[in-house]
């Protein structure tokens, strides 16, 4: 193992950190990171805008990268290679942090490392854990990404479920737009759904029962929409039936009963729509623990949804069921950085993978390339 500068600028955010793959502790293994968020530049447009980001990776890298090696008490000429997110992500963004960490390479000798974003994310609980053991079983949920994998070492993937429309993320966001909850939307409809009854609005589980292990999202999310529109009618009404009542009265989040009829509110919706995602997941990962090979060492989630204490809490549930421990990275390494992608590039040098200054920046890369399609879009596989 080795000493790793680490490159992350696949979405919305811009990351660098130093890797000592040598550390015991989570403490040691990560010398110094920084990220930059770009929440407030998106947040007038409820998602990312990919010219914005690209745009704001350039304004930022360099000097992150001079700041993260100056917090090191390093410079470039101590660390042994560079690692830097190749793909998949939006594509802007990942030129930027490729290209930044070929001209370092070449301008330092240094050998470079292109990382898989995904498999940044699938090794993480490796660097928190330093006692996680392959082979073990990976939930890997965020925007883009939904899928289940054995991981049996570096490199060493077998997909056994994936998105055939849209990733848990993607679904927790658009519930968040649609409720008006802003940008980010993951963390504001988990807040929200704290407040709210899970019972209280009857949406679907898309596949649930059906044994087939897949995810599927796309009908939920319209399931949401159409309890807020159902919202929004009951409250017309309501405002119709109390005419004479003082409007400014009224609020919409928290609405008041009218004659015996309970509406639902926002916090209801969100905490039905979080219900509804975990019991869909539940239902994929209970499927895929019982065709999973044996002799895997634990349940494994990481992604930027892994943050969710709802989901961790199901997950550690089903994990005890099975007899297996559940893993999974403390929230500040479940969204993007590049402590995840520096610890990738430490694990890949250690087994001698380098790659040459001309590899290419791939805006979708699978984990298993031999992975069967699936029916649907199939295209976050």
């Amino acid at each position: 193992m080795a000493l790793i500068l680490g490159i992350e600028s696949s979405c919305d955010e811009t990351a660098a950190a130093v890797i000592d793959g040598n550390g015991t502790t989570l403490a040691a293994r990560i010398v110094a990171q920084r990220i930059a968020s770009q929440d407030e530049a998106h947040r007038p447009y409820g998602g990312v805008v990919p010219e914005i980001a690209a745009r704001a990776h350039v304004e930022v890298l360099g000097p992150m990268v001079e700041a993260v090696l100056a917090d090191a008490g390093m410079t470039l000429d101590d660390v042994d290679a560079i690692a830097a997110t190749a793909g998949p992500g939006l594509i802007g963004g990942v030129m930027v942090g490729l290209v930044t960490a070929k001209a370092l390479a070449m301008a330092a000798d240094k050998p470079l490392v292109a990382v898989n974003h995904l498999e940044g994310h699938a090794l993480s609980p490796r660097l928190a854990d330093p006692s996680l053991q392959y082979p073990y079983l990976l939930l890997l949920v965020s925007g883009g990404h939904c899928q289940i994998l054995e991981v049996a070492g570096v490199g060493q993937y077998r997909r056994l479920a994936t998105t055939i429309d849209d990733a848990l993320g993607e679904a927790f966001d658009k519930t968040a737009k649609i409720l008006g909850l802003g940008y980010p939307g993951g963390p504001a409809v988990e807040r929200l759904a704290r407040e709210g009854n899970p019972k209280a609005v009857p949406l679907p589980r898309p596949l649930v029962g059906s044994g087939e292990p897949h995810f599927s999202f796309a009908g939920l999310k319209s399931a949401v929409m159409r309890a807020k529109d159902a919202q929004r009618t009951f409250l017309r009404q309501a405002q119709d039936e109390r005419s004479e009542a003082n409007p400014e009265t009224q609020n919409p989040a928290r609405p008041e009963p009218v004659e015996g009829r309970q509406p639902y509110s926002d916090a209801d919706i969100a905490a039905s729509f979080q219900q509804a995602a975990l019991d869909c997941v539940i239902d994929r990962t209970r499927i895929a623990l019982a065709t999973a090979a044996p002799g895997m060492t634990a349940l494994v989630v990481a992604g930027g949804v892994a943050a969710n204490a709802a989901l961790r809490g199901a997950l550690e549930a089903l994990a005890a069921e099975h007899g297996l421990p559940l893993v999974a990275p403390p929230p500040k390494l479940c969204t993007d950085n590049a402590a995840m992608i520096g610890w990738a590039g430490a694990e890949r040098f250690a087994l001698g993978y380098t790659d040459p200054l001309d590899v290419a920046a791939r805006p979708r890369w699978p984990l298993d390339d031999n992975a069967a399609p699936v029916r649907g879009a199939g295209v976050k596989a």
